[in-house]
């Protein structure tokens, strides 16, 4: 099964990195796709029952889906997400 998740803050290939390291290390996640441009991330799971735990990921990285609160904190955390992700490219 595929979902997909509109999020806030993703802008380069060093988010969507961060992004799908992270996601990727969720076992029941085969395959992961960012894209900057849509900011739509797409995740192919064994169960739909991770969605949540998708979305508290997502949270965790500054990346929150669209139409949640996107505070100071997760802006700030998508910056050390992105620095990150470029850095490990």
């Amino acid at each position: 099964m595929e979902l997909n998740f509109k999020v806030q803050n993703l802008k380069c290939g060093g988010c969507a990195n961060s992004i799908t390291k992270k996601l990727s290390s969720i076992q029941e996640v085969n395959q992961v796709e960012v894209n900057p441009e849509t900011s739509i991330v797409s995740v192919k799971v064994t169960k739909t029952d991770v969605e949540a735990s998708l979305k508290k990921a997502l949270l965790n990285l500054g990346y929150p889906v669209e139409g949640d609160k996107n505070a100071f904190s997760s802006k700030a955390k998508s910056f050390v997400s992105c620095a990150t992700g470029r850095m490990s490219n």
